[in-house]
């Protein structure tokens, strides 16, 4: 699959997270942080990742581009070769440690630390690899949770490391589900580095995978409207006092969450934030 790269001109990274934001409602996928040295003087940048086909289908083109120009956002666009991003990875990432350094998130080319859950990423063009804020967040909250003998459900599973996570953690049973092709290979291969592919089930599909099946926890770090969308297959998954943690949206869309949440059910016990971002923890009752 082909990506295409806007590299865009912010002037700040509150600016930014809202760039990331309204352009993940147009089929973006990957996002780099905020980089303070952007390709015009005296700003920044995000990069932003988009399918080929996504960004061709319908309008989208036509309404990405209105957006960045109606916001005043210079950018810049390039197609992208998916055998590339190995390397590119590579040069940038680094490992990070949450809570006080009980979780640790490395690459297989980085040393390996020892720490109480190692989880080992190997970052290709599906998003989650710690670093991002809602990311972080999920893996925050999931840390001060007890998942022994759990079912659990990563919805939107990306590289798989929120799954990867829960499974470390005692979780029993994991499908760990995504639409995208790209994602669900990167997610298999990095349940095999973590020695978890007796757990962890990839599944390459929607909501719809999900019909009929019951979990004690659902986690989905995936974007606002998507929550919304499909908020009532989430709460019909969840066992009655299960868990729902959602993350993957801004702090200014907290009560749009919980709005529809409550509608099908769910109950907020915490929400987190972290550089604009937020995640919520719904219970059903």
């Amino acid at each position: 699959m082909n990506y295409i790269e806007y590299n865009i001109n912010v002037p700040n990274p509150e600016v930014g997270e809202i760039v990331v934001a309204e352009l993940a409602d147009m089929g973006f996928e990957s996002f780099s942080d905020y980089l303070p040295d952007g390709f015009m003087p005296g700003a920044g940048s995000v990069k932003c990742y988009v399918p080929a086909a996504a960004e061709a289908e319908g309008a989208n083109h036509t309404r990405i581009q209105n957006f960045l120009y109606n916001e005043g956002h210079p950018y810049e666009r390039q197609e992208i070769e998916p055998q590339n991003w190995n390397a590119e990875w590579e040069s940038h990432f680094e490992p990070i440690e949450i809570m006080g350094g009980s979780c640790y998130i490395r690459a297989p080319f980085h040393p390996a630390k020892g720490a109480e859950y190692e989880i080992v990423i190997m970052p290709k063009m599906s998003f989650g690899t710690g670093h991002h804020a809602t990311t972080y967040l999920m893996v925050e909250q999931m840390l001060a949770l007890d998942f022994g003998g759990a079912s659990v459900l990563d919805m939107g599973s990306g590289t798989g490391i929120l799954a990867i996570l829960a499974a470390r953690r005692g979780a029993v049973v994991v499908d760990a589900v995504d639409i995208d092709e790209w994602a669900y290979e990167n997610c298999l291969e990095n349940i095999q580095a973590n020695g978890v592919q007796t757990v962890v089930c990839p599944v390459l599909g929607d909501v719809s995978a999900i019909k009929g099946k019951v979990y004690d926890y659902i986690l989905a770090n995936i974007n606002r409207n998507i929550l919304l969308a499909d908020m009532a297959e989430y709460a019909a998954a969840l066992r009655r006092g299960g868990l729902l943690l959602v993350s993957g949206i801004l702090e200014l869309d907290v009560d749009t969450v919980i709005g529809r949440a409550r509608k099908q059910g769910l109950e907020q016990t915490a929400v987190n934030t972290r550089d604009g971002w937020a995640q919520i923890t719904f219970q059903k009752a």
